[in-house]
């Protein structure tokens, strides 16, 4: 059973889509924060990781994503450097800004998915299928 680790500081949202990826036969596990979460991270080893941008600061899922993903030797999360990462978040209603994880083009460094909220679900099902086919982590 794969294990995910959902971090987003919607309470509600994270509580609704627990139920669906549980029911989907998942194991979840929440944080609400980018601090929470990146502790969370060390703590549970997820296989995958759906995140949201905006929570303590209006980037904090970018600075996880950046701290997960890093080159550094030293970095306490090197084990999840190519952990698949999907990005829920509503700042391109927040914000007018449109984002893309074209890989040609991408601001963010890694293997990514990027869905906006409101999520459809039966799409974040697909990428997490996807995702986790495709990087499964080596342990």
């Amino acid at each position: 059973m794969a294990k995910i680790l959902l971090v987003d500081d919607d309470r509600d949202l994270t509580e609704s889509l627990s139920q669906v990826l549980k029911v989907k036969g998942y194991e979840v596990e929440t944080a609400h924060s980018g601090q929470e979460g990146l502790k969370k991270l060390l703590e549970v080893k997820p296989d995958l990781l759906i995140l949201d941008v905006m929570m303590e600061t209006d980037t904090a899922g970018f600075e996880a994503v950046y701290k997960i993903r890093s080159e550094r030797p030293d970095s306490k999360y090197r084990e999840f450097k190519n952990i698949p990462i999907i990005i829920l978040t509503a700042i391109d209603q927040v914000t007018n800004a449109r984002f893309s994880l074209d890989q040609e083009q991408s601001f963010l460094p890694g293997h990514n998915e990027f869905l906006t909220k409101p999520v459809d679900l039966d799409e974040l099902l697909e990428k997490i299928e996807i995702s986790l086919g495709k990087n499964k982590r080596k342990v």
